[in-house]
């Protein structure tokens, strides 16, 4: 939106040919959803408060969280919003990408706002059946995956390529399979966030960390001589994704601002399901899947716990960890939560780091 109107000024006045640049853009981008957040944060953490809008806490779950009852959830309401106005702002509207990553952002959010709304009239800590909220994911994650097929340059194989780190000779033509892939990055990494939003912030600074990487690489792969020099591909207008990773990234830190221990608000699945959808959306388009596996490895940790317990019960009738996801078996074990949640920050740090370094080693 502003981007249009500096071009026209930038006729005037040179000075505004500054906005044109995706690096200027995306501070920009960056700054106003932290100031947007900090600026919203108290009125919606009321609005939600007086709205009754409390956290249901599970009975079978660490003794700690019983204080937690009634904290304020839905809170991702106000990262979605943050991210949504400034992209607005400082986005390329024009750019096909741009409008996919928030389209998938708003209907994972609308998932995940039906299911908070329903663990707070209902006070059912499970909220919208499995089976239902699985129903969804899957058509959005199969519509964005579709979306990237149909609209992929014929001349442009990268888009449709799947590439695996540090092994540039290996290079898998998916085609239609395209659609797949997207389909499970997608709702994977959804649920993968979803199962971390655990404890106070836990889930927000590995997402805003990965959001950075990933910014990294939308910037390198949009750009022809980057990604030729770094080996890695070439997919016209990603750039722009730039500007929707830095978004995050500073609502992102917003968040955190009311979300760190003991937090005031809690994200719920309104913000998890959609901010991981919507990384899941970015990897697929730079053609970083393996890539974000690494630098997510937090939410990949949680998931597999879960699935290893759930498998592990059913199959012998035990229990692998205390409880899963696993940041409660560490809670179980006597960690203090602070403890649990900037260790496994600093684990997400090193992973991004390692998934950053995948630039070089090719």
């Amino acid at each position: 939106m502003l981007l249009e109107l500096t071009r026209w000024l930038e006729q005037l006045q040179s000075l505004f040919g500054l906005f044109g640049y995706l690096t200027f853009r995306g501070i920009l981008s960056a700054l106003t959803a932290l100031a947007l957040s900090l600026w919203w944060g108290p009125a919606v953490i009321r609005k939600l408060a007086q709205y009754k809008g409390g956290q249901p806490i599970r009975q079978d779950g660490p003794q700690t969280h019983f204080s937690k009852a009634g904290t304020p959830t839905m809170g991702g309401a106000l990262i979605l919003v943050t991210v949504l106005a400034s992209v607005l702002l400082w986005g390329d509207l024009r750019n096909r990408y741009v409008w996919l990553v928030l389209a998938v952002m708003l209907a994972f959010g609308a998932i995940g706002w039906y299911d908070d709304w329903i663990k707070i009239v209902h006070r059912d800590p499970n909220g919208l059946k499995s089976r239902w909220k699985y129903l969804l994911q899957s058509i959005f994650g199969l519509a964005a995956g579709a979306f990237l097929y149909f609209t992929a340059d014929p001349a442009t194989a990268a888009s449709t390529t799947f590439y695996v780190p540090l092994i540039k000779a290996i290079a898998i033509p998916l085609g239609a399979g395209l659609i797949v892939v997207a389909y499970f990055w997608i709702v994977g990494f959804s649920n993968a966030v979803n199962l971390t939003d655990g404890l106070d912030g836990l889930a927000i600074m590995p997402t805003v960390l990965v959001a950075c990487a990933l910014g990294v690489f939308a910037y390198a792969s949009g750009h022809a001589e980057f990604s030729k020099y770094l080996q890695i591909p070439q997919v016209p207008g990603a750039g722009e994704l730039v500007i929707i990773c830095a978004a995050i990234a500073g609502a992102g830190l917003g968040f955190l601002w009311f979300n760190t221990y003991p937090a005031m608000v809690f994200m719920g699945d309104i913000g998890a399901l959609a901010l991981g959808a919507v990384l899941g959306t970015i990897a697929v388009i730079v053609r970083q899947e393996l890539v974000l596996v690494i630098m997510g490895g937090v939410f990949v940790i949680e998931t597999l716990s879960v699935m290893i317990q759930v498998a592990s019960f059913k199959l012998t009738g035990k229990r692998v960890f205390r409880m899963a996801p696993i940041h409660h078996h560490f809670e179980l074990k006597g960690w203090p939560e602070p403890r649990v949640i900037v260790r496994f920050w600093i684990i997400s740090v090193v992973l991004v780091l390692v998934g950053l370094a995948t630039l070089k080693v090719r």
